[in-house]
C-alpha cells in the first residue's frame, strides 16, 4: 500500500528570473523550505547580467530542480510558457522571484484543491516593501473569495505567485508576449468558464519594487484598456468601468505614502 505522501499529487512551481538576484535566493528558499514535498521547480533565467547565476548554479545537483539559462533575453511570458511546456505535473503554481511563500502554502493550497475538487485557486497575500534593508509591511491584502470572468475586470487583485492551477485548465491558453501578460492570462483562463477560489490565509508576500510594472500607472492603464478592447473585446462603457475600478483597487495595493 503506498503511502500518504506519495499519494499527495506532484505541482509543478514556475520562476522566472530576471536580474534579481538580490532577492533570488529568498523566493528559492521559500519553496525549497515548504513542508509539503511532491514539487518540482522550474527556474528560468532570462539571460540576466546580475548575479542569478552564481546563486543558481549552486541548485545544479537538486534532483527537484530543473534549471533553464536563456541565452537572449526573451521576458517573462516566454520564460513561463517555457517551463509550462516542459512540465507534467497535474499542478501548476507560480512564484516571482522577488516575493516568497510561507512555509505551508503548498500543503495548505493544495489539500484545499484536492478536498473540493478545484482547478484554480489563489491566497491572500502581504505587501512589502525594503527601506535601509528593512522589510516594512505595507498592508495585508484581504481578497474577494472568488473570482469569474466579470468581477476579475472590475478588480484583478489575484496575485500570481499565490495562483495554482490544474493543466487541465490550460488547453491552449498560455502567456501572451504583451504587457500585463498575467491579467489577460487570468482573464483567459476565467472567460473559459473556470472560476477562481480564494483559500482563505494570508500565505504570500509581494514586493513592491520602486520601478515595477505595477507602479507605472499610465503605461499600465494604457495596456489595460488595449487588453480590454483587443483580447478581451470589452465595449467602451465596460472598458471605463473596468479601468476605473481594477486602478482604484490598485492604488489601495500598491500606493505607497
Amino acid at each position: 500500500m503506498e503511502t500518504f505522501a506519495r499519494k499527495k499529487p506532484f505541482v509543478d512551481i514556475i520562476l522566472p528570473n530576471y536580474n534579481k538576484g538580490k532577492f533570488l535566493g529568498e523566493a528559492i528558499n521559500s519553496v525549497i523550505s515548504q513542508t509539503y514535498k511532491n514539487w518540482h521547480l522550474y527556474i528560468v533565467d532570462d539571460n540576466s547580467s546580475d548575479s542569478s547565476s552564481e546563486i543558481i548554479d549552486k541548485l545544479a545537483n537538486q534532483k527537484n530542480i530543473t534549471i533553464v539559462k536563456l541565452y537572449k533575453n526573451k521576458g517573462p511570458s516566454f520564460c513561463r510558457n517555457y517551463a509550462i511546456r516542459i512540465s507534467k505535473s497535474k499542478y501548476i503554481s507560480f512564484i516571482d522571484s522577488d516575493d516568497s511563500w510561507s512555509n505551508n502554502k503548498l500543503e495548505k493550497q493544495i489539500d484545499f484543491m484536492e478536498k473540493n475538487n478545484l482547478n484554480f485557486t489563489y491566497t491572500d497575500y502581504t505587501t512589502f516593501f525594503e527601506k535601509n534593508g528593512k522589510k516594512k509591511t505595507q498592508r495585508k491584502m484581504p481578497l474577494r473569495d472568488y473570482f469569474d470572468y466579470k468581477t476579475f475586470i472590475k478588480d484583478s487583485s489575484i496575485n500570481t505567485t499565490t495562483m495554482i492551477i490544474t493543466r487541465s485548465i490550460l488547453g491552449t491558453i498560455r502567456f501572451r508576449k504583451i504587457r500585463l501578460e498575467d491579467y489577460l492570462f487570468k482573464c483567459s483562463l476565467l472567460k473559459n468558464n473556470n472560476i477562481a477560489k480564494k483559500f482563505d490565509e494570508n500565505l504570500a508576500s509581494y514586493r513592491i519594487l520602486r520601478n515595477s510594472r505595477s507602479r507605472q500607472k499610465l503605461k499600465n492603464i494604457y495596456w489595460l484598456w488595449h487588453i480590454n478592447k483587443y483580447c478581451n473585446k470589452l465595449n467602451f462603457v465596460s472598458n471605463i468601468i473596468s479601468i476605473f475600478c481594477i486602478s482604484i483597487n490598485s492604488i489601495k495595493k500598491y500606493g505607497i505614502k
